[in-house]
């Protein structure tokens, strides 16, 4: 394969709009903010001209709607360790992001089980109208009791969730596609602005959804929304074959990501008639890069050092639905079943080749980034390893997990990303004009 057909990398900064994202215990780190407050638009503005300088396709907003609640039956060690506590609303930041960028778009995760989609859709709409096209959505149901509790509600089985969402995708494509092109005249001198004929009036009676209107938008630059999911149950991976355009997921090597990659790919052509690798599969990645590995080690090691034990522990018990604490440190978490994300929870399990994984070790592989792979050295080792996760891997792309911010976003930019130029492994432009164009780009 020569270096002009080997497909180039899509990359994402993934975070959340909170003090803390992926890597516990960042706050504390002695790089981590230096002269930014995460509350203020300033520090998001850097934070995405940072990524648009490495040429990223996006910043990806990650999300949780109340503080996990399963550690011990109360959310006291969340917020007493700041495990992604406190986190804001993460749409609100999409247009101070996109109006301190030209390319770089915006995937922010959006919970469908307490809102509307009505709501939900003239929300993506009106963001998409003004980013000039670049937001996606990340599809999610809510898998945690804390939201649910908040929310005053009883959480309800993952296959009837499921079911919901189907019917949820259904009314949003509806109402997005309700539009006609030319249903907009604009007409000054008979003073008609749209001509209703041509913008359907939404009537869906369904089991857990009724909606009658028109949707409140005109079409926006891409439409629809890039539609982004990270399905790793068998009923979530068929829903993202069935409906993303980009899929995130969490695998610790390169065997479980090819897996992964052929799993996908089956679904896509014999279930839901599309064409395999029609979906780009970004996959998570931790990096820690520096001018020689010496460094390299030393800064890891550092980043580790500010994770702390209970906030690891009460992390994954809120991601897996279960209350590790009742167990011994030393339970070997393969022998554990959890109510929680299977797909995530198969990270911990597989961290170690397949070796025996205890509770305690558990919860700090999971505190560093939820179990996906550490890249640790010099660009070209970095490079390197990016290049076998796409060659042998299937991957697409990654979403890099943030560490200490925003430091870790230009170290990356600045050392990792003109190496894999340099490659041929990475773009040395921006070809699109919307967030679709430039993420689905070979």
């Amino acid at each position: 394969m020569t270096t002009t057909t080997k497909k180039k990398a899509h990359l994402l900064g993934f975070i959340q709009h909170g003090v803390n994202s992926h890597a516990t215990g960042m706050w504390r780190h002695v790089k981590d903010k230096i002269g930014w407050d995460f509350a203020r638009p300033e520090y998001w503005q850097h934070m995405a001209r940072t990524m648009e300088r490495g040429m990223f396709d996006a910043m990806f907003i990650a999300d949780e709607l109340a503080p996990y609640n399963t550690h011990e039956d109360s959310s006291d060690a969340i917020v007493k360790w700041a495990v992604q506590c406190p986190t804001h609303e993460p749409s609100t930041i999409v247009p101070i992001i996109t109006a301190a960028t030209r390319h770089l778009g915006v995937g922010v995760t959006l919970s469908t089980a307490f809102e509307h989609p009505y709501s939900m859709c003239r929300r993506l709409s009106s963001l998409d109208h003004l980013s000039g096209g670049r937001v996606a959505w990340n599809i999610v149901s809510s898998y945690s009791k804390s939201e649910w509790d908040a929310y005053g509600h009883t959480m309800t089985e993952r296959s009837g969730r499921y079911d919901r969402l189907e019917e949820y995708m259904e009314v949003c494509y509806q109402l997005w596609d309700s539009w006609e092109p030319d249903a907009i005249i604009a007409d000054k001198v008979s003073g008609i602005y749209a001509d209703p004929a041509k913008i359907k009036v939404v009537h869906h009676e369904g089991k857990y959804y009724k909606c009658h209107g028109r949707h409140f938008c005109a079409p926006s630059p891409q439409g629809r929304p890039v539609l982004w999911q990270a399905g790793s149950s068998n009923q979530g991976r068929d829903f993202a074959a069935k409906h993303a355009e980009a899929i995130f997921a969490v695998h610790p090597n390169v065997d479980r990501m090819k897996q992964y990659a052929s799993d996908l790919n089956e679904r896509l052509a014999g279930k839901f008639d599309r064409k395999p690798g029609s979906v780009k599969l970004i996959y998570g990645l931790q990096t820690v890069v520096a001018e020689t590995r010496a460094e390299a080690q030393e800064k890891y090691a550092r980043i580790k050092e500010c994770i702390p034990p209970e906030g690891a522990l009460a992390w994954m018990s809120g991601h897996f639905g279960l209350d590790f604490s009742k167990f011994d440190g030393d339970a070997i978490v393969q022998n554990i079943e959890v109510p929680g994300i299977q797909g995530l929870f198969e990270s911990i399990i597989y961290a170690k080749g397949g070796a025996p994984v205890t509770v305690k070790e558990a919860a700090m592989i999971y505190a560093q980034g939820m179990g996906m792979p550490v890249a640790v050295g010099t660009a070209k080792d970095i490079a390197d390893q990016m290049e076998h996760y796409m060659d042998d891997g299937g991957a697409d792309g990654f979403m890099l997990a943030a560490t200490y911010t925003p430091g870790c976003f230009e170290e990356f930019a600045d050392l990792v990303v003109p190496e894999l130029q340099r490659r041929g492994r990475f773009r040395t432009q921006y070809t699109g004009a919307t967030l679709r164009e430039n993420l689905l780009e070979d």
